[in-house]
């Protein structure tokens, strides 16, 4: 087998949802909860310090799948010809019929198996590698959709050749356990384009600007109501890769700015 996987590239990804929408569209996965491509965009730090985190996530269809030995159904399975692990569908619905059980999402650390709905009997579902692609001899939609080229796709051998081999971002869990197929790129550097002073943009800031009128109160009582930003200020303060409802999964992976 030779194992095909993803790359990443976290500086280059800008949140546009693209490869969601066009992993629906290509599936035919009805509007809603059910993404086999995640995005996730949260924000840390404060100003003048500002950082925003941005993350594509499909299933990293691992060397060694947390959620196989963990289904109960045994309706999942990692085939041998491009290393994909795909599921079983009626085998799954089968036993859901009878049994509540989300023992897969429970093990695997990325969060990858989805649900349509918070029923512990729905039927799981999740990325497949575009398999069906893969057969006919083309790359899997969403690499084809990012129009930045934060995605890559090819064996796993040629993507450590070509990116190295960093296998784990700040904020993801270790790869030791599953051996995910994905090699990242941390993001660039931040980078001063334009002089400017932080401490006379927080006072302009302040006053509404040289142009208000001054009767209008000021926008803050003090710069640290800027700089020390207190926890739970910020809706998204932080990838939440696991969220326990469809609901929470919505919000994290909204584009709603």
């Amino acid at each position: 087998m030779t194992q095909r996987g993803f790359f990443f590239d976290q500086s280059r990804c800008t949140g546009c949802h693209a490869c969601t929408i066009s992993c629906k569209s290509w599936n035919g996965l009805d509007p809603g909860p059910v993404k086999w491509m995640r995005v996730y965009q949260w924000e840390k730090g404060a100003f003048p310090n500002l950082r925003l985190g941005l993350l594509a996530v499909p299933c990293y269809h691992c060397e060694k799948p947390a959620c196989m030995p963990a289904c109960k159904a045994g309706a999942i399975l990692k085939e041998e010809e491009f290393g994909a692990v795909l599921v079983d569908t009626e085998r799954c619905q089968a036993y859901h019929a009878n049994n509540d059980c989300r023992a897969c999402w429970e093990a695997c650390p990325y969060g990858a198996p989805q649900f349509a709905d918070d029923s512990p009997r729905a039927t799981m579902t999740m990325c497949t590698l575009c398999i069906d692609r893969l057969k006919q001899g083309t790359t899997p939609i969403c690499v084809l959709s990012c129009s930045l080229r934060a995605l890559d796709f090819d064996t796993m051998d040629n993507l450590r050749a070509h990116y190295g081999n960093l296998q784990k971002l700040e904020e993801l869990p270790g790869p030791e356990t599953t051996r995910p197929s994905v090699i990242f790129k941390v993001p660039d550097a931040k980078k001063l384009l334009v002089p400017w002073d932080p401490q006379r943009a927080l006072e302009l800031w302040k006053g509404r600007g040289p142009f208000a009128p001054p009767d209008l109160p000021p926008v803050m009582q003090s710069p640290s109501d800027m700089t020390e930003v207190p926890p739970g200020i910020v809706g998204r303060d932080r990838l939440v890769l696991k969220p326990r409802t469809r609901q929470e999964l919505m919000y994290y992976t909204a584009n709603d700015e």
